[in-house]
């Protein structure tokens, strides 16, 4: 056997002996969204691969938009957008209705799919129970800075785009308790009391659902909000928390 035919024997076992590995661990468990081949359920707890099966709804509008009608999320179908390089083909915009809540979010928010998908998920399993946990009421409102925006990352003139040219991301700024308190990224984030560790945990559960999530723990561009997008990277590959 060559020595390239002995590696690529090698690298088929391995992926073999994972792939068994993932499935009893998920068995054991009783998890199959622990598995990279189980279809994604927006209703189902957050899974191991949960993350990468939303950035690859990128390439599956249709998909996409059964996921949320299936949750219960109501929405509606954005028009097109195409300027130069910039614009998408799968946005969406929450709107009232459906079993599940969206009032939290403003009615302009529109992004892709599979960031409105990840949104929502977050909203529910992460959002939700942190704001019980620190504050003992839910959050009534998130707000943001906006989604789309035709422009290079970080704004500059040259390099590679920012996935808000594509609608592919969105930056939160902050929320709103029932009772009114306000809580925001500018103004909170160094709190060490319940505010600062409420910020900080619904960063961490980001994490789990979105490609990229930034905080101002990464720089100080992202001091006033956190940035969540789904740039498509795979289920397997790297993923960005900081």
């Amino acid at each position: 056997m060559t020595g390239l035919r002995r590696i690529a024997a090698v690298g088929v076992a391995a992926a073999i002996a994972l792939a068994i590995f993932l499935a009893l661990f998920a068995a054991l468990r009783g998890r199959p969204q622990d598995l990279p081949w189980t279809p994604l359920d927006l209703g189902q707890p957050v899974g191991m691969f949960t993350g990468g099966k939303l950035a690859g709804l990128r390439q599956d509008f249709p998909k996409c938009r059964a996921l949320l009608d299936k949750a219960g999320v109501s929405y509606t179908q954005m028009p097109s957008v195409s300027a130069g390089r910039c614009g998408y083909t799968d946005g969406v915009r929450f709107a009232p209705g459906g079993s599940r809540r969206t009032d939290y979010w403003p009615t302009t928010t529109g992004t892709s799919c599979p960031v409105a998908a990840a949104l929502s998920v977050w909203e529910w399993t992460v959002v939700q129970p942190a704001a019980r946990r620190y504050f003992g009421q839910r959050v009534a409102s998130i707000h943001h800075l906006g989604s789309y925006n035709c422009r290079n990352i970080y704004g500059r003139a040259t390099g590679p785009l920012s996935e808000h040219a594509t609608a592919n991301a969105i930056d939160i700024a902050g929320f709103t308790l029932e009772d009114g308190t306000k809580i925001t990224v500018l103004h909170d984030w160094a709190d060490n009391g319940d505010r600062g560790t409420f910020l900080r945990s619904v960063r961490n559960g980001a994490c789990r659902l979105f490609s990229t999530t930034l905080s101002p723990d990464y720089n100080a561009a992202h001091h006033d909000h956190l940035h969540f997008d789904e740039a498509q990277r795979g289920a397997l590959s790297w993923r960005t928390c900081r």
